[in-house]
């Protein structure tokens, strides 16, 4: 609808932007980030460096939108697969693996891109700030899950210190609070720091082991072993919904 009411300026705009950020998508995946070349892309498109430059105002500005794009869509796709497994009656233990394949599959399926966001940074290139956010967003069905845990000996001290950081960050509470508040409790009660403090632990514990299994394996790193990548990541989200206590009736 949006897109229909827009002039043809506008329009071509648009179009002419997407065209470049398919380009700059080529190169990374021909080179990865330092790869990146606007004046390669000019010439591919016809254009003069100048003319480039009003579509985007350099190499960062670029990297800005893939970055963006990349994330939005990986948050998507998440936020896609909770809503279809959270349908029915599928345990959080078997949620966490929808989830872990989801994020899986798009990485797969997008590795440049996945690359772009997860892998070495670009040199000479800072982030903008927004991609905190965007990030976030992409853990963010992780949390409700783990809210539900009992977290044990092996990540207690991983839970302390995501307590700490509750009480220190005032936006991450709030980041828990956004994607887990039927579990959160009442602010500032124990049992809510709790759950607060075990969502978080848990998120943040099924992205390190979910950025290591996936980037070794869109990276090639599996090839020419025995196992499936997805074997491998399932085995890791098992060990951490046992370390969680997930689906587990209380003691």
């Amino acid at each position: 609808m949006e897109r229909a009411r827009q002039g043809p300026r506008a329009r071509y705009r648009e179009q002419t932007r997407a065209e470049i950020k398919d380009l700059a998508l080529r190169q990374l995946a021909e080179g990865g980030g330092a790869a990146l070349a606007l004046t390669r892309i000019a010439k591919e498109m016809g254009l003069s460096g100048p003319a480039l430059y009003r579509y985007f105002a350099g190499r960062d500005d670029l990297l800005n939108a893939l970055i963006r794009d990349a994330y939005d869509d990986a948050a998507a796709a998440m936020a896609r697969a909770a809503a279809r497994s959270a349908k029915g009656s599928r345990g959080v233990r078997a949620r966490l693996h929808d989830l872990a394949e989801a994020y899986r599959t798009w990485a797969i399926a997008e590795p440049h891109r996945y690359l772009l966001i997860q892998g070495a940074p670009v040199p000479g290139y800072v982030a903008p700030a927004d991609t905190l956010e965007r990030a976030r967003a992409v853990l963010g069905p992780f949390l409700p899950l783990f809210a539900t845990g009992s977290p044990g000996p092996a990540v207690a001290a991983t839970v302390d210190e995501m307590t700490a950081w509750l009480a220190a960050d005032g936006t991450v509470g709030a980041w828990v609070a956004r994607y887990a508040p039927e579990a959160a409790g009442p602010p500032g009660t124990p049992a809510g720091e709790a759950r607060a403090a075990s969502a978080l632990a848990g998120a943040v514990l099924a992205w390190t082991q979910l950025h290591g299994s996936v980037s070794l394996e869109v990276a090639g790193q599996f090839a020419g072993m025995a196992h499936r990548g997805g074997t491998l990541l399932g085995a890791h989200m098992e060990m951490l919904a046992d370390a969680f206590g997930l689906d587990q009736a209380p003691a």
